[in-house]
């Protein structure tokens, strides 16, 4: 797969910095990553995730090169990414998301169920309240992201919007959930619920926790490429 060196694309409100790779002809793959992420931990799974596909691996506001901005949310993250494609003339796109990314992304699909063909979320289940997390008392400023990013953020998915769980009956695409198993974090039986509540959508797990891409690279490669694949 070729690779590209990181871009840029200037958004309404925000500048989002993104890396392609694959062939110019393929079709759209965009790779949203999980909270405190960004593009580069796709890695481990490039090029053999989609390589006939053309990817877009992007760092959401807040992210890696991306900006920082005064406001952060999912909903607004949401709406970058279908910024983005806009910019880029991408009518109809596969999407992969990890954790946070998996819920953009699955917002994404709701939002715009007509641009999404094919959805995969790894290790996100359907939100509901939980207890808040403590965040460090003393955060790394040199941390490539914005710290103020992760408490908004976080604060949504302790407390989520109940009509986002509501919204997966209208997501359209064909759906992968990828579930980590019991050594993850997340509640897997959350992650089931999720797949039943998207009408088009299988359930496959592989044992590697919450961290699916990057512990089991290849694993997670034997289930998703097929999926992806034209």
């Amino acid at each position: 797969m070729t690779s590209r060196p990181p871009r840029t694309v200037d958004l309404p409100g925000v500048t989002l910095a993104y890396r392609e790779s694959g062939p110019p002809g393929g079709p759209p793959l965009v790779l949203l990553h999980a909270l405190g992420e960004r593009a580069a931990d796709w890695a481990p799974v490039l090029p053999d995730l989609a390589p006939a596909h053309h990817v877009y691996a992007l760092d959401l506001r807040g992210h890696g090169d991306s900006a920082r901005t005064a406001a952060y949310s999912l909903e607004v993250m949401r709406d970058d990414v279908l910024a983005f494609l806009d910019a880029l003339g991408l009518d109809r796109i596969d999407l992969v998301g990890h954790s946070m990314g998996g819920a953009v992304a699955y917002l994404l699909a709701q939002a715009a169920p007509e641009r999404v063909d094919r959805l995969v979320l790894e290790d996100i289940p359907a939100l509901y309240p939980r207890r808040a997390g403590a965040l460090p008392e003393d955060p790394d400023p040199d941390a490539h992201f914005d710290w103020a990013m992760v408490r908004a953020v976080r604060a949504q998915l302790d407390d989520p919007d109940p009509a986002w769980r509501a919204g997966l009956a209208r997501i359209t695409a064909r759906t992968l959930a990828v579930a980590g198993g019991p050594a993850s974090h997340i509640p897997q039986e959350r992650i089931a619920e999720l797949a039943r509540l998207i009408p088009d959508c299988r359930l496959v797990t592989v044992e590697a926790g919450h961290l699916v891409h990057g512990t089991r690279p290849a694993e997670f490669v034997a289930a998703v490429a097929p999926f992806l694949a034209r």
